[in-house]
């Protein structure tokens, strides 16, 4: 059993937002039935290289964005544009859930698969927007994407090194804002569920990009509103904890920069560490005995730990910090994350049988649940896998029913 056997979502989304939302619940158990374009599918299957390779090394058409934002859905084609796709999504909403869709503002009411059109023949339908700006305010009407989002909403005034230092603002590696609103919309619809189980009522789930991201300045949101002080960016170091940051340590063998990140969260990881770095009288200094003093202090401290870790490998560091229980870690590539011992034996890789490119490894749900595992099903790697599987199973249509639609180039 799965957590969410029993739950059918509709998916119109596509991209990343909403298609990590509804993995998630996929992962949990639900049956997400996947509404893609006749022909083109989700715009992700195409956002390569990289594509995956098939047997003989050459590029098929599934993108490894794709891959990793659609496990354990089932893909069916379907021309919302068409008045019959707008009624099969329709006769499809009936059986399901939840809907969960990121067209722009308006665009669903057009189609006649607004929260009111599929409210009418789905009282109890939890329904989800997922917009850059949300459905009210002055910004409603605007597209809404994860770079401009993260600007907008003060992510990047915060990231990147300090202007001092020759900095400017950065936007972070991957898509933060998309992924956290997929997160928090995960959450919403989970919500919606339990209300719908005990009252027989649906509900609409209104998710921005902006809000996430506005929410997710977290202490640093907290910081401005207490204090009135507008935080600027502060490179690898951390607003409210000293020492908490990235520090170069002397090269390894091959003469490369190396680093370390050194995290301490308290006063007596901060002796710990002085004693493992060989000068415990700086835990006692005064200046910097309590994480306030050091803070205030930043200036005159950080110069001096900047100096003593240069006079030890990361080789010499990492060991000799965690076992004093220092917070510490290496700054790992990719290719060293995906080889971690740790990151295999915790099952974040999992390998599958690609009909079009052999075995492939993706990367897993971080989901661990003692009762109800997550499922682990490879993305549905055809446009319109399961539609026919769809139609019959959800709707009971025939094989001649199922046929005109796709005569008629609807599926």
């Amino acid at each position: 059993m799965n957590a969410l056997d029993g739950i059918r979502v509709l998916d119109l989304s596509r991209v990343l937002a909403g298609p990590w939302c509804t993995q998630t619940l996929a992962d949990l158990g639900a049956d997400v039935i996947k509404i893609e374009r006749p022909g083109t599918g989700d715009d992700t299957r195409t956002w390569g290289p990289p594509f995956l390779q098939d047997t003989e090394g050459r590029d098929t058409r599934e993108a490894a964005y794709y891959l990793g934002t659609n496990r354990n859905k089932r893909s069916v084609t379907c021309d919302i544009a068409r008045p019959e796709g707008q009624a099969l999504v329709r006769e499809l909403a009936r059986h399901c859930h939840v809907f969960v869709e990121n067209f722009k503002v308006g665009d669903m009411a057009r189609y006649g698969l607004d929260y009111a059109s599929i409210r009418a023949v789905n009282p109890a339908i939890v329904y989800c927007s997922v917009t850059g700006f949300g459905q009210t305010g002055p910004y409603r009407e605007r597209a809404g994407y994860d770079y401009a989002v993260q600007g907008m909403g003060g992510l990047m005034s915060v990231t990147g090194e300090r202007d001092d230092l020759g900095g400017g603002p950065q936007k972070v590696g991957v898509a933060v804002a998309d992924l956290f609103t997929g997160l928090y919309a995960s959450t919403a619809i989970l919500a919606a569920l339990r209300h719908a189980e005990r009252t027989g009522e649906g509900q609409a789930v209104d998710m921005a990009l902006l809000d996430t991201q506005v929410a997710m300045l977290a202490n640093l949101g907290a910081n401005y509103l207490v204090s009135g002080k507008v935080p600027g960016r502060a490179g690898n170091a951390h607003q409210n904890i000293v020492p908490y940051q990235v520090f170069e340590v002397a090269p390894a063998a091959d003469d490369a920069k190396d680093f370390v990140i050194i995290a301490v969260g308290n006063d007596g990881q901060f002796a710990k560490y002085c004693e493992v770095a060989g000068h415990p009288e700086l835990a006692q200094d005064p200046r910097f005995a309590r994480n306030q003093d050091r803070v205030r202090n930043r200036a005159v401290l950080v110069p001096m730990l900047e100096e003593i870790m240069k006079t030890r490998a990361k080789a010499q560091w990492l060991p000799a910090l965690e076992a004093a229980k220092v917070p510490c870690g290496a700054i790992n590539s990719l290719a060293e994350v995906f080889a971690d011992p740790h990151v295999r034996e915790r099952g974040m890789v999992t390998r599958w049988e690609h009909p079009l490119g052999g075995e492939v490894d993706l990367v897993s749900s971080p989901l661990k649940l003692s009762a109800t595992p997550v499922r682990q099903d490879l993305p549905p790697p055809l446009l319109g896998q399961h539609t026919d599987d769809v139609l019959r199973g959800v709707l009971g249509w025939d094989a001649a029913r199922i046929g005109e639609l796709r005569q008629k180039e609807v599926i």
